[in-house]
C-alpha cells in the first residue's frame, strides 16, 4: 500500500494535472494540435534524446544484456500483437495504431520517474531505463512512422519522411561525442536543459489537447485488447524472458519494471502527425495510465522474488 500511495501521489496525480490542463486549455482556446505535435517531433524528443544519452553512464556488458533482453522480449511482444491484430481482422490504419498501442510504452515520463522511485535513485538501475527510453525514442521515429503511413503511400516516400526526422541523427551523435569525451559548451548544455525540463509537460499537455477534442464513442474491446497486451502480457513476457537468460539483481528488476509501464505518449503523437486512428489511439494511452496504478504495483510487489 505504501508503494501505491506513492506511485498515485508523486506519478499518477502529476502526470494526471497535467493532462487536464490539456484538456481544459482545448475546451477553452481550441489550439492547433498539429504545431505542438511538430514542435515534440523536432525539437523536444531529439534533445531529450541525446542528453539523456550523453549523460548516461553504461559499461559493454551492461549494453549487451540490454540490447539482448530488449530484441528477445520485442519479437515475443510483436508474436502476441501480431495474434490479436489477425483474429480481429483490422483494417490496415487500425492494424498500424493497435501494434504502436502495444509496441511503444511510456519509458520516459512515466518509465524514468518511476524507477528512480521503486530503485531509489540507483544509477545502475537508471542507466538500464535510460537505455531502453533511447532505444523506444528510436524505434517510433522509424518503424513507427513507417507503420502509419505504409498503407498510404510508397515505403520510398516513407523513407524520405523518416530521414527528415532528427532523432535518429542524435543517437549516433551522443555515442560519438561521450566515447570522445566531448564537453558540451555550457553557451548550447543551458538551453538543452531547457528544452528537456520542458519535455513533459509539452507532451502532457499536447495528450490533454487531444484527448478534449476526441470523440465521445469509446472503442472499449479494441482499447481493452491493448491494454491487456501493454500492462498484462508485457511484465509476463519480460519475467519470462529474464528467467531465460539467467539476468539477476537489479539490471534484471529494472528491465522488467521498464515492459510494465503503459502506452507511449509516442503513439498519440505518431497518429496526430500522421493523422491515422487519433482517437483510438488516445484512448489507449488514458486507459492504460489509469489502470497502470494496479498493475504496476502488482509488478513491483513481484520484482522481490528476482534473486539479487
Amino acid at each position: 500500500m505504501a508503494i501505491l500511495g506513492l506511485i498515485l501521489w508523486q506519478t499518477i496525480i502529476p502526470l494526471f494535472v497535467l493532462i487536464g490542463i490539456g484538456v481544459l486549455f482545448q475546451k477553452a482556446f481550441r489550439p492547433d494540435i498539429r504545431t505542438l505535435s511538430k514542435l515534440i517531433f523536432y525539437v523536444l524528443t531529439p534533445v531529450i534524446t541525446f542528453q539523456k544519452l550523453y549523460e548516461s553512464e553504461l559499461t559493454m556488458a551492461v549494453l549487451g544484456e540490454i540490447l539482448l533482453f530488449f530484441c528477445m522480449f520485442y519479437v515475443l511482444l510483436i508474436i502476441v500483437a501480431e495474434a490479436v491484430i489477425r483474429i480481429r481482422g483490422y483494417k490496415p490504419s487500425k492494424r498500424s495504431a493497435f501494434r504502436n498501442s502495444a509496441l511503444f510504452y511510456n519509458s520516459a515520463n512515466y518509465g524514468v520517474p518511476l524507477n528512480l522511485l521503486v530503485f531509489q535513485q540507483s544509477p545502475v538501475a537508471l542507466s538500464v531505463q535510460i537505455m531502453i527510453m533511447t532505444i523506444q525514442n528510436i524505434i517510433p521515429n522509424t518503424y513507427g512512422v513507417y507503420s502509419v503511413n505504409a498503407h498510404k503511400q510508397a515505403w520510398k516516400e516513407t523513407a524520405k519522411v523518416i530521414l527528415t526526422i532528427p532523432t535518429i541523427y542524435m543517437i549516433p551523435l551522443a555515442f560519438i561525442l561521450r566515447a570522445g569525451d566531448v564537453p558540451i559548451p555550457a553557451s548550447l548544455y543551458i538551453p538543452m536543459n531547457y528544452i528537456s525540463e520542458g519535455f513533459i509537460p509539452v507532451a502532457l499537455i499536447t495528450l490533454g489537447i487531444q484527448l478534449g477534442s476526441m470523440k465521445v464513442k469509446f472503442q472499449a474491446l479494441d482499447v481493452a485488447l491493448s491494454g491487456c497486451i501493454r500492462l498484462l502480457a508485457a511484465p509476463v513476457l519480460g519475467f519470462l524472458v529474464v528467467f531465460m537468460l539467467g539476468l539477476e539483481g537489479i539490471v534484471a528488476k529494472a528491465l522488467i519494471l521498464s515492459c510494465a509501464v503503459p502506452t507511449s505518449l509516442s503513439s498519440v503523437l505518431l497518429a496526430i502527425e500522421f493523422d491515422n486512428e487519433k482517437e483510438f489511439a488516445s484512448q489507449t494511452v488514458l486507459a492504460s495510465t489509469i489502470l497502470s496504478i494496479v498493475t504496476i504495483t502488482v509488478v513491483v510487489y513481484l520484482l522481490r522474488y528476482i534473486p539479487g
